[in-house]
This record gives structure tokens, C-alpha cells and sequence, in this order.
């Protein structure tokens, strides 16, 4: 059965070998063939420098480079070949903080572990038949951290309403 994956190139980084094994079954299951995996964001940025991904599943959590320096890599430095490339942080940490610190460095969605099939395979769907556009300010860039299209957007200040004050006197 045809997925319409068959031609996705897909880029899974995780220091652990039975997460890849899980996450590359799922990707296989998919139709996806074209699969190259890495042992950390170190590994995964060479790949990157001589094979081109479609997308990335990348942990959180590796070393020497981890998948939120890994990111930062992609989008940023001046030799990065795809600062547009779709990337799915995989983490077991599902702390706000490091919900934000993934998000900051310019993750395009976010799966939890214990991961499941029916997330891995949202998550992928999201970035190929949904994706976000991208941002550019002098401190991010990244996918648009908006996730709602406001329809009835008018103007620079729509949040004006929206707003309260970081604290009341």
C-alpha cells in the first residue's frame, strides 16, 4: 500500500539503538526507504553536509552535540544546506522548560516519550501536508510559533486586547 512517503528522505539522530530500531519500523511500516541514521547531532550535521533529508527525528537528549544544538546548527550556521528542514524532537523530558528551549532553538514539532506510532506519524504528516512558514528576527529563526491562523488578523496590533500586564501594582 502506497503512502505517498516512498520518496521522503528521512534523517533519525538518537544515541539510543532501540529507539531507532522502533522509530525506523514505524518509518518502514510508512513506505518510507530512504532512511539515514545518526548516533548524535555531530554525526547527523555531517550527514547532512553530503546527503540531503527531507526531514529529521532528533533526540533531545545526546553527546556530544544534543538535538537542541543540533537545531541551532541547521538553522543558523553559515554552511547549514537546509535551514528550512523539518525537525521532530523526540525527548523523554517533556518539561516546560525544555519544551521552550527546543522550541527556541527552532524545533518544528515535539513528540514525548513513550512515543507512539499515531504520534510519530502525526507529527510527520504535520511537517509534509501542514507546515508552518518560517521566521526571521534578529534573535530566532525557525518555524512560526503560532499555531492558530487568525482569520480575522487585521493588523500589527490584534493582540492589543489579548494583552495583560506582567504583574499589577
Amino acid at each position: 500500500m502506497a503512502s505517498g512517503l516512498e520518496a521522503l528522505r528521512v534523517l533519525l539522530v538518537d544515541d539510543n539503538k532501540h529507539m531507532r530500531a522502533i522509530i525506523t519500523t514505524v518509518l518502514r511500516s510508512l513506505g518510507v526507504h530512504d532512511l539515514r541514521q545518526a548516533h548524535d547531532g555531530a554525526e547527523a550535521l555531517e550527514t547532512l553536509k553530503t546527503w540531503p533529508a527531507d526531514v529529521a527525528f532528533v533526540d533531545f537528549r545526546m553527546s556530544p552535540v544534543d538535538g537542541v544544538e543540533f537545531t541551532q546548527q541547521v538553522r543558523t550556521a553559515p554552511d547549514s544546506r537546509n535551514p528550512y528542514l523539518p525537525i521532530i524532537m523526540i525527548t523523554g523530558y517533556a518539561e516546560r522548560h525544555r519544551v521552550c528551549e527546543a522550541r527556541d532553538a527552532g524545533v518544528t514539532e515535539f513528540v514525548v516519550k513513550p512515543l507512539t506510532a499515531r504520534a510519530l506519524i502525526e507529527r510527520l504528516n504535520a511537517v509534509i501536508y501542514h507546515p508552518r512558514p518560517f521566521v526571521r528576527t534578529r534573535s530566532y529563526f525557525g518555524p512560526c510559533r503560532r499555531r492558530i491562523d487568525d482569520v480575522a488578523y487585521i493588523g500589527p496590533e490584534r493582540r492589543t486586547a489579548n494583552l495583560r500586564p506582567a504583574f499589577e501594582l
